[in-house]
């Protein structure tokens, strides 16, 4: 079983910045495609970026522009820095691997952006 470890979260003022990472047990971190999600209250969870073994990243709509995923294979972490935080963007985000090696999810981080 692979443990997904997420922190960075708080609270933070609109437009201001947060970087999040997930530390991921065990020794296939650097094969596995990696994403964060995010749920906000109320709402479903989310995809808002993922990352390739290769580097290549996808974004939301609603983040792309603002929000940049990355990945450190030698620490087995993967992250998230983000940029001209909203509002909207409060919720509880989430690391896991995508597709069939998903795993149950962590705790994950809280992240409030409010005045």
């Amino acid at each position: 079983q692979v443990q997904l470890v997420e922190s960075g979260g708080g609270l933070v003022q609109p437009g201001g910045s947060l970087r999040l990472s997930c530390v991921v047990s065990g020794r296939d971190f650097s094969i596995y495609v990696m994403g964060w999600y995010r749920q906000a209250p109320g709402k479903q969870r989310e995809l808002v970026a993922s990352i390739t073994s290769r580097g290549t990243t996808i974004y939301a709509n609603s983040v792309k522009g603002r929000f940049t995923i990355s990945r450190d294979n030698a620490k087995n972490t993967v992250y998230l820095q983000m940029n001209s935080l909203k509002p909207e963007d409060t919720a509880v985000y989430y690391c896991n691997i995508l597709g069939a090696r998903a795993q149950d999810w962590g705790q994950g981080t809280q992240v409030t952006v409010s005045s």
